[in-house]
C-alpha cells in the first residue's frame, strides 16, 4: 500500500447523536474509517458502532476497544456477528484488557489480564468463524458453543494493547493491533517487533496495525502545537503512557515534568517534543508525519483531535488527505 489508510476518531465524550453526525461527515469527507471509543461510563461501544453503521453507507467502523473481561466472549461474538451480518465488510472490532481501575470498579478484574485477553481473542475469533468452541481456560469457559448465525464476512479482531507482553499476545491471538496515542515512529517500530515475536515464524504479513495519534492542523504550525499542549500535558504524566515514551531520546526530560502542575507542564513542552508526539502543524507537516508513521509500520492511522473536532475533520479532509493520497 503506497499510503496509510486514514481514519477519524469519534470521541466518547460527545453524545451519541453528535457522533452519528460526525461519522456521516467523515464518510462524506472521504475518510477510510471512523473509530468509536468505549470508555467507562459513556455510551456502549457496540451500540454506538451499530448506530454509526446504520447511519452511513461506505465507511468502515471500528470499535476501540471492548474490554475482554467485561463481557462473556460468547455474547461478545453474538453481538459482533449480528452487526457484521447487517454491514458486511464494514466492521472492525478491537478487544483489550480494559483499564484495570475501571475493571476493578465493576468487579470484572481477572487474575491475569494477559491470560484473559488471549483466551477471549481466541474464543471470539473461533466463534465468528463458525466453529463449535469448547474450552476450559483460566478465564474463558465454554461448553460446545456455536453461533447460529456466524457472519458471512468475518470482521477483523484487533487487540488494543500497548506493552511488549500484551503486544506479543496480540501477535499470537489477534488479526491485528490497535495502538493508543501517542504513536510515534519509534513506538510503532518497537510495537511491531513485539508483535512479530508473538507471531513467531508467521512474521508481519497479514497482521494489521492501526495507530491512534493526536492531531491538529493549521496554517500556523505554532497555533497547531498550542492547541495540543493541554491534552499532551495531561496524558504524558500518566504512568500507563510511559511505554510509548521509552523509545524517545527526550523521555527522561519529558518525564521530569510530571511533578509540575498541568498548566506549567503544558508551557514547558518543547515544540520539537510536540512534533514528535503528534501529527501536527501545517498540512504539509501533517502529511509528512503520516507518511513517517506508515513507514514505521502503521497500516492505518486514526486522527484524534482533542479540540475543534468538526473543524479539524473538515481541514484534514480538504488539506491533508489529498497530500497523503497523492
Amino acid at each position: 500500500m503506497p499510503h496509510p489508510e486514514v481514519a477519524f476518531q469519534l470521541p466518547c465524550r460527545l453524545p451519541l447523536s453528535e457522533l452519528v453526525s460526525l461519522a456521516r461527515q467523515a464518510e462524506q469527507a472521504g475518510f477510510d474509517e471512523v473509530w468509536a471509543v468505549e470508555d467507562c461510563f459513556y455510551a456502549g461501544g457496540i451500540a454506538t458502532t451499530a448506530s454509526v453503521l446504520a447511519s452511513t453507507e461506505r465507511v468502515r467502523v471500528g470499535i476501540g476497544i471492548l474490554p475482554a473481561v467485561a463481557r462473556n466472549p460468547a455474547f461478545t461474538a453474538m453481538e459482533l456477528a449480528a452487526v457484521a451480518e447487517l454491514h458486511p465488510g464494514r466492521l472492525v472490532a478491537g478487544i483489550g484488557h480494559g483499564v484495570p481501575g475501571w475493571m476493578r470498579q465493576v468487579g470484572a478484574a481477572p487474575d491475569s489480564f494477559l491470560t484473559a485477553l488471549g483466551e477471549t481473542l481466541d474464543a471470539v475469533r473461533r466463534l465468528l468463524h463458525g466453529e463449535t468452541v469448547t474450552v476450559e481456560g483460566a478465564h474463558v469457559r465454554l461448553d460446545g458453543v456455536r453461533l447460529e448465525f456466524p457472519p458471512p464476512v468475518v470482521p477483523q479482531i484487533l487487540a488494543g494493547v500497548r506493552r511488549p507482553k500484551s503486544l506479543a499476545v496480540s501477535g499470537r491471538h489477534a488479526d491485528g493491533t490497535l495502538l493508543a496515542e501517542p504513536a510515534t515512529p519509534e513506538y510503532i517500530a518497537a510495537a511491531r517487533r513485539s508483535i512479530d515475536e508473538g507471531r513467531g515464524d508467521v512474521g508481519r504479513a497479514g497482521h494489521r496495525v492501526t495507530a491512534y495519534t493526536w492531531f491538529h492542523v493549521a496554517e500556523d504550525a505554532a497555533k497547531a502545537r498550542d492547541a495540543l499542549r493541554p491534552e499532551i500535558a495531561r496524558i504524558v504524566a500518566q504512568p500507563a503512557w510511559g511505554v510509548h515514551l521509552t523509545p524517545l531520546d527526550f523521555a527522561a526530560e519529558l518525564g521530569a515534568l510530571a511533578e509540575l502542575p498541568v498548566d506549567e507542564r503544558a508551557a514547558a513542552l518543547r515544540d520539537e517534543w510536540i512534533d514528535a508526539l503528534a501529527v501536527v502543524g501545517t498540512p504539509a507537516d501533517c502529511a509528512r508525519r503520516l507518511g513517517e508513521l506508515h513507514a514505521a509500520g502503521a497500516d492505518g492511522i486514526v486522527l484524534c483531535p482533542p479540540v475543534e473536532i468538526e473543524d479539524q475533520l473538515r481541514l484534514a479532509a480538504e488539506h491533508v488527505l489529498p497530500l497523503v493520497r497523492s
